[in-house]
This record gives C-alpha cells, structure tokens and sequence, in this order.
C-alpha cells in the first residue's frame, strides 16, 4: 500500500521545499532555452560552410579536369564526382573516405581487367565480377565506402569501357583521384570545420538535461499527491538518447582535430571531455535509477515501493541540492559549495530516515536508496570537479 506524500502537518514545510524547487526550476529553464538557441545557430553555420565549399571543390574539379594529358581528359565528369563524394564534415573523415574509396576502385579495376583478360563481358561474366567484388569488399580496411565503390568500379568498367575498358579505366581512377585531391585541398584552405565548440554545447545540454530532471522529480514529491505532472517519469528515453547524442559529439570533435591547423590554435585536453562523458553517462544511469523507484512509489509500476509521507519534503530538498551541483559543475567555476551543500542535504535526509520510530526496513528501504544514489551522483561530479582523491 502506497502511502501519501504530503500529510496536513507537513504543508508548512513542503511550501519551503516547493519555492526552492521553483526558483531552481525557473533557472534551470533560462539555461536550457540559451543552451539550445546557441546549438540551433550553430547548427545551421557548418552546414552551409559544407554546402559553399562542396559546390567551390565541385567547381574547380571540373575546371581542372580537361587540362589531363592523353585520354584521361576524355572523363572529365568523373573528377567533380571525386570532389564530391570526400566533402565531408571534418578533414579525417574526408581524407579517409577519399582513399578508401581510391582503393575501392583500385580493386574493382583489377577484377574487371581479370574478366576481360578471358573474353569479352557477358551476363554470367558481369554478374560473377559483382558477385566476387561485393565478397572482396567485406575487407575491413576498405571502410563502407571502399566497400561500395569496388563492384561499382568493376561493373563500370565492364559495361562503360567496353572495348576501350583499359583507357576508360585509367580516366576514370585518375579523374577520380584529380576531384579526390582537390576536394581534400579545398576542406583543408577554406575554415577546415572544428567541432570542438559543438562537443562543449552537448556537454552543457545533457548536464542542464540531467539537472532539470532531478529538480522535476523534486517539485514532484511536494506536489499533490499522486503527481498531476508525469512528464519527469517519461524523460529516461529521452536522457539516454542526449548521452548518445553527446558521445557521437565528442568523437565527432575528436575527429575533426586530425589533421586540422586551426587546431593548434584552437587547443583543448578531450581526454579530459571523454572522462566527463564516462561520468555524465554513469549520472544519466543513477538518475533513471531513482525516476523507476520514485515511479514504483506513484504508480506501482514497474515495481511496487513503500515512500514514507514524513521522508518526501526531505528527500526532494536534497534531490534539488544535488541539481545545484549539477548546474555549478555546467558552469565550470569549480567552486565545491554546492556539493558540500548537497552533502548537507543527504545527512539531514539521512538523520530523518534513522530517526523515524518503529520504522521497518521495508518503509525506508526506498528512500535509503535514493538516498545512496544521489551520493553516488554527487561523488561522480566530485571527481570531475576536484579531481580524484590522493
């Protein structure tokens, strides 16, 4: 049997807790709105850099491409496709992409001439070198790309170079290596993208993210009870998708630093960013911890949990001490008060818990592990802010 949260004797106090929990709710909304309006502009930004310098790489490509010697300038069209298919969002990702589709098409070649080596193409011919090419293609070092362009080669070869395969082949490597190199060179004059200042954004949104949830579980337990809001039980999806979404922006960063000169003068420790991943993503699991136990409490569901009335007001105070700490560490000051604030909180919530007359361990075993929980959360941010212990 579930009890209430909020008996009458308890108003005066949960009043207190509730006009704590709001203010830091109102802040925590003015940080999240500016939080996301700087992504948004951000977001648009590298995406028309992208398009302006595809469209330059495109250009110059095919104004290059007739000035090849000998047949290779025959092919022209090929050289824009090569420029094309390397402009990429970071340097690496386009000078890897850009060889492993090279030898892609280096291999795909190769078995094309093997086939035409025993005779003119035909059904059976064209469709084993597909066959074979897709099979060589599971080769991991060609990448997805090589994977791709190998029996794309191989079958160009056959049925557009036909009779003419061994000049139509070397247009059309070289003509893809010409629009390969001047896509490569253009992504690294013009403002190669450096992702660093994006990564940072995703860490400050999943950190608001998380503390914003914590302090609507808060206000929650002071509410009337059962709840009226039930959003803050239905948010675990939605932080889990945000630490996938920060992780893929991390390495993203990682990535664009390779090879990038505007990263000598733009540098910074990720190594430190990828240890702040590892402990956001350990807060993102305490977090979802507590929502199913405080859920099991309101609903029963996906267990049943006894929470005490007398423990809510408490417990909700130090929910909302502990998102404090998770808004400073966002703010990088690297002041501790809110966690040794925070701590406060947990022992008194703790003293309530062991003063509690004739309490069976069944009525506090909820609370006790949030409690647990919360320490964990707050020791997490600990770490990051202070550094490990000795």
């Amino acid at each position: 049997m579930r009890n209430a949260c909020i008996p009458a004797w308890e108003t005066v106090q949960a009043f207190i807790v509730g006009s704590t929990g709001t203010m830091v709710t109102t802040l925590l909304k003015t940080r999240s709105r500016l939080a996301f309006s700087r992504t948004a502009l951000r977001s648009v930004s590298p995406r028309l850099l992208l398009a302006v310098k595809a469209a330059i790489a495109v250009g110059l490509a095919w104004v290059i491409a007739p000035l090849m010697p000998g047949v290779i300038n025959d092919y022209p069209y090929y050289a824009p496709l090569g420029a094309l298919l390397v402009m990429h969002s970071t340097l690496a990702v386009s000078a890897k992409f850009g060889l492993q589709i090279l030898a892609g098409m280096v291999l795909g070649i190769v078995l094309a001439a093997g086939v035409l080596f025993l005779g003119p193409p035909n059904v059976f011919s064209i469709s084993l070198v597909v066959a074979v090419a897709v099979l060589v293609g599971s080769i991991r070092w060609l990448g997805v790309p090589g994977t791709e362009y190998l029996p794309i080669a191989a079958l160009f070869v056959l049925i557009v170079g036909g009779q003419d395969a061994e000049d139509y082949s070397i247009g059309y490597l070289v003509q893809m290596a010409v629009g390969v190199g001047v896509g490569l060179g253009v992504n690294l004059v013009i403002a190669p993208p450096l992702t660093i200042n994006s990564a940072v954004q995703s860490f400050s949104r999943f950190r608001i993210s998380l503390a914003k949830h914590l302090d609507d579980v808060g206000a929650a337990l002071v509410e009337s009870w059962p709840p009226e809001r039930e959003d803050w039980a239905n948010q675990t999806e939605v932080l889990s998708a945000t630490a996938g979404e920060v992780r893929a922006a991390i390495h993203k960063a990682d990535d664009s630093r390779k090879g990038n000169p505007r990263a000598l003068r733009h540098r910074r420790n990720l190594s430190a960013d990828f240890l702040d991943l590892a402990a956001l993503e350990n807060i993102s699991f305490h977090i979802r911890d507590l929502t199913e136990i405080l859920a099991g409490a309101v609903w029963g569901k996906p267990f049943p949990v006894d929470l005490p009335a007398d423990l809510c007001p408490p417990l909700s105070e130090a929910m909302n001490s502990v998102a404090v700490v998770l808004m400073e560490w966002d703010s990088g000051s690297g002041d501790t008060a809110a966690i040794d604030d925070a701590g406060v909180a947990l022992d008194a919530l703790m003293s309530r818990v062991d003063d509690r007359p004739g309490s069976g361990a069944d009525s506090v075993a909820a609370t006790a592990a949030i409690a647990i929980t919360l320490r964990r959360i707050v020791a997490a941010v600990r770490v990051r802010v202070e550094g490990p212990a000795g």
